[in-house]
């Protein structure tokens, strides 16, 4: 285990703080270690001041950990994800404000259709009902809907959101939320958003130079 990756996670959970994309402890992060192994965040830990003696090493396969202290209670979700997506590498659960919003809401959807970073980024949302935080049947839920997406809505809980670097797994979240806000800030002026034709985002998709498409994968 590097020192880096524990200073990836606490420079992330520091910026998701103080970005306004988290909050006190309702969050938690990991890094795929190797095949079997990942790393999170502590149980009770709050993501604003993470040291390095937070973290918890979690074999995704058999459950067992290394050190004294408890992981995560949501731990069953990350290792859910990692059995399922050989392709994920970091891991963030967070309840920014706009998006569990969202969550909480049946009247409203998310638009991906709205500008450059919502098609990439937003290309595909799924989502899971209620289940208590930290239960095998939320467990369960997610790592059956990882398949299909990189970002996972939660019923009145909030969002997990995955990719092969940390960095763009907070690209995801932000991008998230602020389509989030666009959405809620325009129904509350009477702003009607205009979508991007079905047509166009499919040959920004495929052929523009924005970014690889990635395409989920089971194995």
């Amino acid at each position: 285990m590097t020192s880096m990756e524990k200073e990836i996670l606490i420079d992330t959970g520091k910026y998701l703080v103080d970005s306004g994309l988290a909050w006190g402890t309702s969050g938690n992060l990991s890094l795929r270690t190797n095949d079997e192994l990942m790393l999170v965040t502590g149980s009770g830990t709050k993501l604003s001041n993470l040291e390095k003696d937070d973290f918890v090493v979690f074999d995704v396969y058999t459950g067992k950990k290394s050190g004294e202290r408890k992981a995560s209670k949501e731990t069953p979700m990350h290792s859910g994800i990692y059995k399922n997506r050989k392709d994920v590498k970091a891991i963030l659960h967070s309840s920014p404000f706009y998006t569990t919003l969202f969550s909480c809401s049946d009247e409203i959807s998310i638009m991906s259709e709205l500008f450059i970073e919502t098609m990439y980024y937003l290309e595909n949302v799924t989502y899971v009902d209620y289940y208590h935080p930290g239960s095998y049947e939320l467990g369960d839920a997610v790592a059956e809907q990882s398949l299909n997406a990189n970002i996972i809505m939660m019923k009145n809980h909030g969002v997990i959101v995955f990719d092969d670097s940390m960095s763009e797994a907070v690209m995801r979240l932000e991008t998230l939320e602020m389509a989030c806000r666009m959405i809620i800030e325009a129904k509350k002026a009477g702003v009607q958003l205009t979508r991007i034709p079905d047509k166009v985002v499919e040959d920004f998709l495929e052929n523009s130079l924005y970014k690889p498409r990635k395409v989920q994968k089971s194995n």
